[in-house]
Parts: structure tokens; C-alpha cells; sequence
């Protein structure tokens, strides 16, 4: 007889906008979402700044950066003991608690996007390039996009419009179930085709938990520090 068994359903996963952890106070709240989360898995949304974390941590490069440690990620070259624990999404999909999470890195500047990634110094190498959008269009069957640039139509609170056109080809294209978005230090809402699109809170003020089964994606309060 040959049983068949159902996998058991994986534990909910953290999620985490901005950090900003190289401020002291604004680490010790990084370190009390983990805590409080208590998952054995977090997805990160750039502008993280302090690498050595307690669980796995797939993340993005933001436009607040160390950028020599993202650049030693990006080639596989870390050797220190102050990174631990932190994965970089570098225009690639990994499976994270059964779902096929990718990431595109940075942000986005005109002056920037046609030059190849490899003639970026200093910071510029907070943006993302030509080649890496097309990087991440190649990837198929994508569940969760994560970005720190938002697409169009995502109802954020700035003092200029938001949304850039690369990021919504890139929706057009991999056609996530959920794109998850950094930079913006808010909470907010959107689909953008069949995709849900939500900005987070930074991870000073909120922490979320995702379920991977359902994408069902909660929030709640850091805890004060």
C-alpha cells in the first residue's frame, strides 16, 4: 500500500519594509519585530543597512545601502562576521517556504538605466539598470516580487508622482500574485492587473506576516523598544 500525506502547512513567514538599522534605536526595533514575529523566515524590502540578522532574511538593496557589503552579496563574496543570516535577491527567484520569491534591487534613475551594472562606483550602485529589468522579466512563475521602486497607481503619500514604468513592465511580464514595495515608509494599497500590490510601513513602526498557502498578508504593531 502506498500512503499518501498531505505536507504539513508552513509556518507564517515575516515580512519588513524599511529598517534603517544603522541608527541604533531604529536596529533595536529591526531586532524587536523579529522577536516578536518569532518565524523562522523573513523577506526584506531594502534600505535594511545592518546584515547581521537572526533568521534567513531574503532581501533587497534599497537606495540606503553599505553597498560594498550588497556588491559582496551580489558575487557570492561575503566573508565576515558581520553578515550573517542576510540573502540578497539580486534579479533571481528563490523558493522560501514554497513560494518562488524574486526581487528587483534599487531604485531607479534616468541618468543611470542604460549603463551596464558592472560601470556603476560609489552610490551609484543603488540603482537597478537596463539589464537587470531584464534580468527579472526572464523569471517564470513568480509568487512574490519584491521592489523598492513602486509601479504606477499605488496610492502613497508624496510630494511627487509615484510609480515608475519599469517596474510596471515588469508586473506586465512576470505577472506575480503579490508585489511587495519598500522606500515609501507607508502602508498602502493597489492591484495592478491581476496582481495585489501593497508598500509597507518601515519596519520601525510594523511587521507583517505572510502566509505562504494563502499570501494572506497581516500587520502589526513593532514593539516599543
Amino acid at each position: 500500500m502506498v500512503l499518501s500525506f498531505r505536507p504539513a502547512k508552513p509556518g507564517l513567514m515575516l515580512v519588513l519594509g524599511d529598517a534603517h538599522a544603522d541608527d541604533a534605536a531604529r536596529q533595536r526595533a529591526l531586532f524587536a519585530a523579529y522577536r516578536d514575529a518569532d518565524a523562522d523566515v523573513a523577506l526584506q524590502l531594502g534600505d535594511l543597512l545592518y546584515y547581521d540578522l537572526p533568521i534567513p532574511t531574503y532581501f533587497i538593496s534599497g537606495n540606503n545601502e553599505d553597498f560594498d557589503v550588497v556588491e559582496a552579496l551580489r558575487h557570492g563574496r561575503v566573508e565576515s562576521s558581520d553578515v550573517h543570516n542576510a540573502v540578497l535577491l539580486g534579479n533571481e527567484a528563490v523558493e522560501v517556504d514554497g513560494l518562488r520569491v524574486a526581487g528587483l534591487c534599487g531604485n531607479f534613475a534616468p541618468t543611470q538605466f542604460d549603463r551596464a551594472r558592472a560601470n556603476l562606483r560609489g552610490e551609484r550602485r543603488r540603482h537597478f539598470v537596463r539589464e537587470d529589468v531584464e534580468a527579472v522579466k526572464q523569471l517564470s512563475d513568480v509568487d512574490v516580487l519584491l521592489t523598492h521602486e513602486a509601479p504606477h497607481g499605488l496610492p502613497v503619500t508624496e510630494d511627487y508622482e509615484v510609480g515608475c514604468e519599469y517596474v510596471d513592465e515588469l508586473l506586465e511580464a512576470v505577472e506575480p500574485r503579490l508585489c511587495l514595495v519598500g522606500h515609501h515608509h507607508e502602508h498602502a494599497e493597489t492591484t495592478y492587473g491581476d496582481t495585489r500590490v501593497v508598500s509597507l510601513a518601515p519596519a520601525w513602526e510594523h511587521y507583517y506576516r505572510l502566509d505562504p498557502g494563502t499570501l494572506a498578508l497581516d500587520r502589526f504593531e513593532t514593539p516599543p523598544v
